[in-house]
């Protein structure tokens, strides 16, 4: 007579694996939610005094240099194409470059890209700055002195903690002996931030330099 012999089976083996989101991403994600709100009462407070000041708002945007301020805006945008370029090499794991093509460059590479070119507009923003201040517009003068700096001003500001939270990725890189997940999710995250920080300056550009 023969026995059924029965193997038992642990409910951990079959139990189904639950893919949790990132805590770092989703309060990454979230904190971005407050800074829309943040960018977007700026954007109310700038057509609010537009409304208020039209025929001030005509002579002041006279003194806007348009060429210079889209090549400014085309360098920041591309930052944001290197930058994405640095998340897939750290989503491979892949901190420093194999070769010289930029096709084998890592995370470090393309994030150090992407800081020089931040570093550029942010560079460019203050020599615009300098221009207009000699031409009479400053955060004192008027109305519209003060909603340019004020939305600008504090764009530049966020640009700034960009290249910080870069340097810091950056260093991270060299400072660990083996590039693992979470600094592979630092460089996601920061990659978030950076992308806002573009798509801000964008719709920044478009009200202040385009929208007469």
């Amino acid at each position: 007579m023969g026995y059924v012999t029965s193997t038992s089976i642990s409910p951990a083996a079959t139990a189904p694996a639950i893919n949790r989101p990132n805590v770092v991403a989703v309060g990454t994600i979230v904190w971005l939610g407050s800074e829309v709100m943040f960018f977007a009462g700026l954007f109310a407070i700038y057509f609010t005094l537009k409304s208020t000041s039209p025929d001030l708002w005509a002579a002041e945007t006279q003194h806007l240099n348009i060429p210079y301020s889209l090549t400014n805006t085309i360098i920041l945008v591309a930052s944001s194409f290197t930058c994405q370029f640095g998340v897939f090499a750290a989503e491979r794991l892949q901190p420093r470059r194999t070769g010289w093509s930029p096709a084998k460059w890592g995370m470090v590479e393309w994030f150090t890209l992407s800081y020089i070119l931040g570093a550029i507009f942010v560079s460019g923003q203050i020599l615009e700055y300098a221009t207009l201040v000699s031409e009479g517009i400053s955060l004192s003068s008027n109305a519209y002195g003060s909603a340019f700096y004020l939305t600008t001003g504090f764009h530049g500001l966020h640009v700034t903690g960009g290249l910080i939270a870069f340097l810091l990725v950056i260093g991270r890189a060299f400072a660990v002996k083996t590039f693992g997940h979470k600094e592979a999710t630092s460089a996601i995250v920061v990659s978030y931030y950076w992308h806002f920080v573009d798509v801000v300056w964008i719709g920044l550009f478009a009200v202040i330099y385009i929208i007469r």
